[in-house]
């Protein structure tokens, strides 16, 4: 089998996420322990306890996303599974790169608080806003932004599936795009209860200064290929590492490419790794007849487990297993 992990973003937090598999797994619990170590603050707490309304601050958000992701990854390791392909859904593609071994995860940890910082300081609360366009195709939503726009700026942020785009800009500019996907035919927009227009223009003071913060970082070519969140092509080396992470923040996730891409590459098992099953609900939309699966905690884990080795027998051609004709 060929086997691609992916990885979730921020919104898919909740509290308790990571604890059953820090009970059950020495690798994911260090994970949970290197994380408090290099943040100097107990993370771990915060991820299992809470209160919701502190772990939903973008700072505490992404790190705590990014820890109980890769210390779902370590729990698979343990148990021998590992990817051969990785992609993350903007937050996410950090915790791919960890897995793939490109950044190291105290590195990580540290980078993405930070960027969860700048990403909230970019724009003033209230000046900025996100809304998920649904069943609107993208060249219509690429239509409605560009009229909507008026002098403010407001684009597409998410491509999610075909029919899912999320928006972003100005608070006005996306409110007149939503009015204008809806005369349009949309069967729905909404807007979302976000702190800032990730992923749009109104993003590069943000992008500028994670591009300090990874200077001073190291990084390494990826052991296995990372599809990127801005084109969609395979991060293969260690130079496409920085450069795309900066992108990445101002830039559309085009997770529908990203999932076409890993299709291509020969993918025959898609397991979502961390909190939530947002992505795994994705993929049913994007490839059709493609079912994922999902690990978020010890039990998930040994459905999980059970699957792949089910999947992996089918595979046998019959002829090996026995009992098969030769052609």
């Amino acid at each position: 089998m060929k086997i691609a992990f992916l990885f979730p973003g921020q919104g898919s937090q909740s509290v308790g996420m990571g604890r059953e598999f820090t009970v059950a797994s020495r690798a994911a619990a260090a994970v949970f322990q290197e994380a408090d170590d290099a943040l100097g603050f107990p993370l771990s707490r915060l991820c299992f306890e809470g209160p919701e309304t502190d772990l939903a601050l973008t700072a505490n958000t992404q790190p705590a996303v990014l820890t109980a992701s890769v210390a779902a990854a370590a729990a698979l390791a343990e148990r021998g599974v590992t990817p051969q392909l990785a992609a993350g859904h903007s937050l996410g593609e950090y915790s791919a790169l960890v897995v793939a071994g490109a950044l190291r995860f105290a590195d990580a940890v540290r980078l993405v608080r930070r960027r969860g910082e700048f990403m909230q300081e970019a724009v003033s609360v209230g000046v900025g806003a996100m809304a998920a366009l649904l069943g609107v195709e993208l060249s219509v939503a690429e239509e409605v932004c560009a009229e909507a726009a008026q002098g403010e700026v407001v684009g597409v942020a998410n491509i999610n599936s075909p029919g899912q785009i999320v928006i972003a800009g100005h608070r006005g500019a996306v409110e007149r795009a939503v009015r204008g996907a809806a005369a349009r035919g949309g069967r729905k927009s909404v807007i979302l209860p976000v702190s800032a227009p990730f992923h749009s223009a109104l993003m590069k003071p943000a992008a500028d200064r994670l591009a300090v913060e990874l200077d001073s970082v190291q990084v390494l070519a990826p052991r296995i290929p990372v599809a990127r969140n801005v084109d969609a092509g395979l991060t293969t080396t260690a130079d496409e590492v920085k450069p795309f992470l900066v992108r990445q923040v101002q830039s559309p996730v085009r997770w529908t490419d990203c999932l076409e891409r890993l299709a291509r590459e020969g993918t025959t098992a898609y397991v979502e790794v961390g909190p939530g099953r947002v992505l795994t609900g994705l993929l049913k939309r994007n490839l059709d007849g493609t079912r994922g699966l999902a690990v978020e905690d010890p039990a998930s884990l040994e459905k999980t487990l059970a699957a792949l080795t089910l999947a992996a027998l089918t595979e046998i051609p019959r002829a090996e297993r026995g009992g098969g004709e030769s052609a």
